[in-house]
């Protein structure tokens, strides 16, 4: 990386090394090393409420299949679905670029209902008001990751943040909107983190992972504004696929929250 009067060239290697066929890259190790922060930050929470030990483990083996599996596929029907219908061995290789965070979100809340029936017999609500905490925070871990993969940035812009994208031939300065991104989840981060350990709101079901879909998807809804699109198929459209598919989320976010402040606390017995 250099910079220059006014604008940041970007030409980072998205490897870091390479041992053979063995490549180790910055957004793998951004990845695990937000699953690593966030298991450690889950069960610390889950201790303070003198749960079962044992949910954590598979909470978060289920949460690590869920994310890849349900990106994965968000991204081959909501963006690529025209390529990867003639491509369907493409489909199961990640490694080659292609997650989708909406198709990550509905992959964690389908896994949750199923740990929540057969493991914790609670409410799944219960626990993705915990799980989202430490999600924002791998989040942003994988922004990062997009900024070191140089992809998924912003439109051109004259502000001198700007990064010049060189390993893509770009000549122009763009919005750095992985870095926006990252920065959104982090304060999300921070506010869903006070609210657990300095409130009792996280007893009211629901209103942690409402706020969590609020501050997450309506950040990502009006970044979307300034980035480029994904897809060829985007072009002319008003609001993008990203921005169509944060709406309900949002809306359930709004829903989620009225819930929970008119519904009584729920407290539940150790485990």
């Amino acid at each position: 990386m250099t910079q220059f009067i006014g604008f940041i060239h970007w030409n980072v290697s998205p490897e870091i090394f390479h041992l053979g066929p063995l490549s180790v890259r910055w957004y793998g190790l951004l990845f695990a090393s937000g699953f690593l922060l966030g298991y450690y930050i889950g069960e610390r929470m889950f201790r303070s409420e003198n749960v079962n030990p044992k949910w954590v483990d598979s909470l978060f083996f289920y949460i690590i299949i869920a994310t890849v599996v349900g990106a994965r596929l968000g991204h081959v029907f909501f963006y690529g679905w025209d390529y990867y219908s003639q491509n369907l061995l493409e489909i199961p290789k990640v490694w080659h670029g292609g997650l989708a965070s909406h198709g990550g979100a509905i992959g964690i809340i389908i896994a949750l209902l199923i740990h929540s029936k057969y493991i914790t017999k609670r409410s799944v609500l219960w626990t993705l008001d915990r799980i989202v905490v430490p999600t924002a925070l791998v989040g942003a871990f994988i922004r990062l990751g997009n900024l070191m993969n140089s992809e998924i940035y912003g439109v051109a812009t004259t502000l001198p943040w700007g990064f010049i994208f060189e390993r893509n031939a770009e000549t122009v300065a763009k919005h750095p909107t992985q870095i926006y991104e990252a920065l959104c989840y982090l304060v999300a981060f921070g506010v869903l983190m006070f609210i657990f350990w300095k409130t009792n709101l996280k007893n009211r079901q629901g209103f942690l992972l409402g706020l969590f879909f609020i501050l997450i998807f309506f950040t990502r809804f009006l970044i979307e504004f300034i980035k480029e699109d994904q897809e060829a198929f985007e072009a002319g459209m008003a609001l993008n696929m990203g921005q169509w598919l944060s709406v309900p989320f949002v809306l359930a976010g709004i829903f989620l929250i009225y819930r929970a402040l008119s519904r009584p606390e729920v407290v539940y017995k150790n485990s």
